[in-house]
């Protein structure tokens, strides 16, 4: 099984870019849908952006698209998460998710789960 690790999360400025990666170790990366979600204390998650196994497909949560970049590269085990045009309503904690195959929306299709690395964007 694939296991997560997300890194590049920090405090910006309204409008600042941020990148985001997730690296995966153990498994095979390629055989996994990668997404990103997001919460807030107290929120539910929200769906971010996902990229299916093999990069052809991506798709993004309507909050953030033409702002943020999901990509991945197979080679490197890793998906990036470029993120522009940062509003305050940015903020929180982001997480990395895979599933094996499937690429959707909702957090219950994904199985595997990193850490969790903390965005904040201040006004």
């Amino acid at each position: 099984q694939v296991q997560l690790a997300e890194s590049g999360g920090g405090s910006v400025q309204a409008g600042d870019s941020l990148t985001l990666s997730c690296a995966a170790s153990q498994g095979h990366f390629s055989d996994y849908a990668i997404a990103w979600f997001r919460q807030n204390a107290g929120q539910e998650r929200e769906f971010v952006a996902a990229v299916s196994y093999n990069g052809r497909t991506t798709f993004y949560g309507e909050p953030v698209k033409g702002r943020f970049t999901l990509s991945r590269d197979n080679g490197k085990n890793t998906a990036s998460l470029q993120m522009s045009s940062l509003r305050p309503e940015d903020t929180a904690t982001y997480y990395c998710a895979g599933a094996l195959g499937q690429t959707g929306r909702d957090a219950y299709q994904y199985t595997y789960w990193g850490q969790g690395t903390q965005v904040t964007v201040s006004s």
